[in-house]
């Protein structure tokens, strides 16, 4: 059980929510995401009521808080109806209140887009897509186990547009196994031909515990991965688009303003198998916490889903605060430090002066300097307590 939180008047950072759909058709090599197959019917009424309950335990770290952002990731959230969004934030706004223009943001895969999925999806109340493209090209779908081809991504893309959805992401990769510059080139090429808002695009890692980590897939050389990244990034600028945070980027204005929240160390609940939060309390604790991982147990577990908690003990909280501050291209004022972690700036100055001096960070602001971009993880070491 999280403990509540007392008022003492202390200020509180944003609030948003995150929601887990832990489901998939399949489960692809790259993810090391808490995501399972599942073949038949989904428990859409069981996990419905699951959720609602977790939620109903975590009352009392919002404090009257306004949600001002909501992401419902997976898993494939697109999975379930537009009935089930409907009956779900119905019941949460009979809890929470939410800003007027909050952002919600639905992970959608294009290998389950049902005609008029996506308008139903809209009338729930969802008002931003993140389609989980990954690439144009019909073989390196097939390399990564995607269960879309190149036509259900644009069907995808064209129907979201049609259901009246201008706030869209499309989530592509690069550095795909057996990729040339002008084939991941082509794919961005296209997904800037949609002229969509937001984009997020990044370089295939191989993470721990999935498929491609244990039958590696050969992949580009470093050589040819640095010119993709190049030349891409010129493209993207071309476009318009700003690399406002490490791997994605935005029209003026277009940000995913639930990323934002994470990376300015705001608070966001979280509901869902699996699914981590973080909160400020009023005591002045900073608390992370995560939810029951198998979606089974999570649906069979009665009272609190929570599985464990841990404090961000005031000696941590620099590190942690400057891991997701630096994050962002134009950093974060300097006063915000104080406001999120409790610390004064004084706490930290020896250090911020030192990397000033190195060229690494701003002079006026908690923000990496261009080089120090490009050697951010010797940055982030000198915060480690």
């Amino acid at each position: 059980m999280i403990p509540a939180a007392s008022d003492t008047g202390a200020p509180c950072p944003p609030l948003g929510l995150y929601i887990h759909v832990p489901w998939c058709v399949r489960k692809c090599p790259y993810c090391d995401f808490n995501s399972h197959s599942f073949t038949g019917p989904l428990p859409e009424d069981d996990y419905l009521d699951a959720l609602l309950e977790d939620l109903r335990q975590d009352l009392a770290l919002v404090r009257d808080r306004p949600v001002s952002t909501v992401f419902i990731g997976g898993g494939t959230p697109s999975l379930m109806s537009p009935a089930f969004y409907q009956r779900l934030f119905h019941r949460i706004g009979e809890w929470i209140a939410f800003t007027p223009d909050a952002e919600i943001t639905l992970e959608a895969n294009p290998g389950t887009v049902e005609q008029g999925r996506f308008r139903g999806f809209r009338e729930a109340g969802i008002n931003r897509l993140s389609i989980g493209i990954q690439s144009f090209n019909p073989h390196h779908l097939r390399q990564l186990g995607r269960i879309h081809d190149d036509n259900d991504a644009r069907r995808a893309i064209e129907s979201a547009f049609e259901a009246g959805f201008d706030n869209l992401n499309l989530d592509l990769m690069h550095g795909l196994p057996d990729q040339s510059p002008q084939q991941a080139l082509a794919d961005l090429d296209e997904a800037l031909s949609w002229q969509t808002p937001h984009l997020s695009w990044y370089q295939l890692t191989l993470e721990p515990n999935t498929d491609f980590s244990s039958r590696p897939p050969a992949l580009p050389e470093d050589d040819t991965l640095w010119s993709i990244w190049q030349a891409g990034r010129e493209r993207l600028l071309a476009a318009g688009f700003d690399d406002y945070e490490v791997s994605a980027w935005a029209r003026p204005g277009r940000p995913s303003r639930h990323n934002l929240n994470y990376w300015t160390f705001g608070d966001y609940l979280a509901v869902g198998a699996g699914a981590h939060g973080k909160m400020s309390l009023a005591d002045g604790d900073i608390l992370r916490y995560w939810k029951t991982r198998q979606p089974d147990a999570y649906l069979r577990r009665i009272g609190s889903r929570t599985a464990g908690t841990q404090s961000i003990d005031p000696p941590e909280r620099p590190l942690e605060f400057m891991m997701n501050a630096l994050r962002l291209k134009e950093g974060v004022d300097e006063v915000l430090f104080r406001e999120r972690t409790g610390l004064p700036l004084t706490t930290i100055a020896a250090i911020l002066n030192q990397l000033r001096t190195d060229g690494l960070l701003d002079p006026r602001r908690l923000q990496a300097t261009e080089r120090g971009r490009q050697v951010l993880n010797s940055v982030l070491e000198r915060f480690l307590s």
